[in-house]
């Protein structure tokens, strides 16, 4: 159990401690949690939530609230570690006789500065007391932190570490004794949250889930920008159409799809996939429908390929993952949400108000030489990209990162490149299994969704890793049509590989193997 922060904690609280620490549940004792006293936390709000629905406060999207939820205790609090912070979080706690004895911390997404009701209401149904934070401010629009760098930290790391530190006491004083163990699950931003915690605060959790982890922030914000400038004319408008998008697909998905010497839909490794777009530029007299533009062909190019500095040619950010141009209807599942629909580049607020404080900015300004080292050098905590997790994996931490190949977000080969510098950092992929394990899913979007298999229990693996010392030798995908499951797939963990043995069906686990090719493919270091 890790909780040595939060144990110096108490010393400062201890007579409060002991007048209210009383087992969660009843309307009491759960009330009585709204009398702490916590160095710069109010707590707001103790309420007893009896079983059955729970309306999700502030606006949902339609269908989104949970199903049905077990009693639980709802403490509602506010920390200010600065004068200029205002980090709302919640802690959800079930009564002591269906407690699990487990804390989950839940991570948030994009730049959302609202409560993570949906992953609260999955912890809690498996027992756990859980807490999430909306990170210290209101919404996605990133003009919450123009001219307040303590909001800034407190997004960029700050928020979810207090949020853990102080559920923990609030927990302690429920039930009476600290959880057994601790967990955090995250996805995308999320995910970002996950690998800050590892490498800021390796004693906050036991166990860690990084999915789609989006943590080397400042290097994919110049990462979208590019992309923008590679898709859109001077005029802004749009080089590439839905149709476009979709055709490119199709068209890298049926040159690479055999690379792994199984044809079943799915690109293995878009990294060793070798189409290129011009391909598919528009021969004389052809259907301009089913064909390229030279300057269409050139934007999607660009975007494969990434941002580079221009002086030094070094690779500033990972380019978009081939065969993740369009992968379904939705924007969501494309390069429409981010890049090609956008009137500018996806988090180009980021650059205006965080970074040069100009509502004004132009971002065809951007130099990606000078303004990339500056940047670095103004938002430092931005970002979570040490590969120095020795402290992590001292204190019995372990760690299960995924991501999608298909991801057109969060591209998958800046996570497996970051997988390769902590290898590189800890000693070898043998002296990194045994605490960090990385599984890449072929076909699969940002933390879900995509042509492949997509649904995992990552949290059971991670539980058996911590708590019984079964490391995860394969996660088990499945991929749904149609409310039934028609193809499984292991996930190995990287830098192995799922392999066909060449008897049964390609769409049935069992008839995989994990092995490891002869040498990984070589990609930037994620820094």
């Amino acid at each position: 159990m890790k909780r040595y922060v939060v144990a110096g904690l108490l010393v400062t609280t201890a007579p409060m401690l002991a007048q209210t620490a009383r087992p969660a549940g009843g309307g009491t004792a759960c009330g009585s949690l709204a009398a702490l006293t916590i160095p710069d936390v109010t707590v707001n709000a103790a309420t007893a939530v009896a079983a059955g629905e729970f309306k999700m406060p502030g606006p949902q999207l339609p269908g989104s609230n949970p199903p049905p939820l077990p009693a639980f205790c709802r403490v509602e609090a506010t920390a200010r570690p600065t004068s200029d912070s205002e980090i709302k979080f919640e802690v959800w706690i079930p009564p002591v006789d269906a407690w699990n004895g487990k804390f989950q911390g839940v991570g948030n997404g994009g730049y959302q500065g609202s409560i993570s009701y949906g992953a609260m209401a999955n912890a809690l149904r498996r027992g756990y007391a859980t807490a999430s934070t909306d990170t210290g401010h209101t919404g996605d629009d990133v003009r919450f932190g123009q001219g307040h760098p303590e909001k800034v930290i407190d997004y960029g790391w700050r928020a979810v570490h207090l949020m853990t530190e102080h559920a923990k006491l609030i927990l302690r004083n429920a039930q009476g004794r600290f959880a057994d163990k601790s967990y955090f699950v995250g996805c995308s931003a999320g995910g970002h949250q996950a690998m800050s915690l590892a490498q800021r605060f390796p004693n906050d959790y036991d166990g860690i889930i990084a999915g789609a982890p989006a943590h080397n922030r400042i290097r994919q914000t110049f990462g979208f920008a590019h992309a923008w400038l590679a898709t859109h004319s001077a005029d802004g408008s749009p080089i590439l159409t839905a149709a476009t998008l979709a055709l490119v697909t199709t068209a890298a998905v049926a040159a690479c799809d055999a690379n792994d010497t199984l044809k079943d839909g799915l690109v293995e490794d878009p990294r060793k996939c070798a189409f290129d777009a011009t391909s598919l530029v528009c021969k004389p007299g052809a259907d301009e429908s089913t064909c390229l533009t030279p300057a269409q062909a050139a934007a999607v190019n660009k975007v494969h390929d990434g941002a580079k500095n221009p002086r030094t040619g070094e690779q500033i950010f990972t380019g978009w993952p081939k065969g993740s141009e369009a992968f379904g209807e939705s924007a969501g599942q494309s390069w429409r949400q981010y890049i090609t629909d956008q009137k500018e580049p996806s988090r180009v607020g980021v650059f205006k108000y965080w970074l040069f404080n100009d509502p004004n900015w132009d971002v065809r300004t951007l130099d990606f030489d000078r303004d990339f080292a500056y940047a670095n050098e103004r938002l430092p905590y931005m970002h979570a990209v040490d590969q120095n997790l020795a402290p992590f994996k001292r204190g019995g931490g372990k760690l299960i990162a995924y991501a999608g190949w298909m991801d057109p977000v969060v591209p998958p080969q800046d996570t497996a490149a970051y997988y390769e510098g902590v290898a590189k950092a800890m000693g070898g992929y043998a002296q990194t299994r045994d605490f960090f394990r990385l599984f890449m899913a072929p076909g699969m979007g940002h933390c879900s969704g995509g042509p492949g298999p997509n649904s995992i229990d990552a949290l059971t693996a991670l539980e058996n890793w911590v708590e019984k010392g079964i490391a995860p030798d394969k996660l088990i995908a499945s991929h749904s049509a149609g409310g039934k499951v028609d193809r499984t797939r292991p996930l190995c963990p990287y830098p192995a590989v799922a392999r066909y043995t060449g008897k049964g069906s390609i769409d049935d686990a069992a008839n995989f193997a994990c092995v490891v090719p002869q040498a990984p493919s070589a990609t930037r270091t994620s820094q």
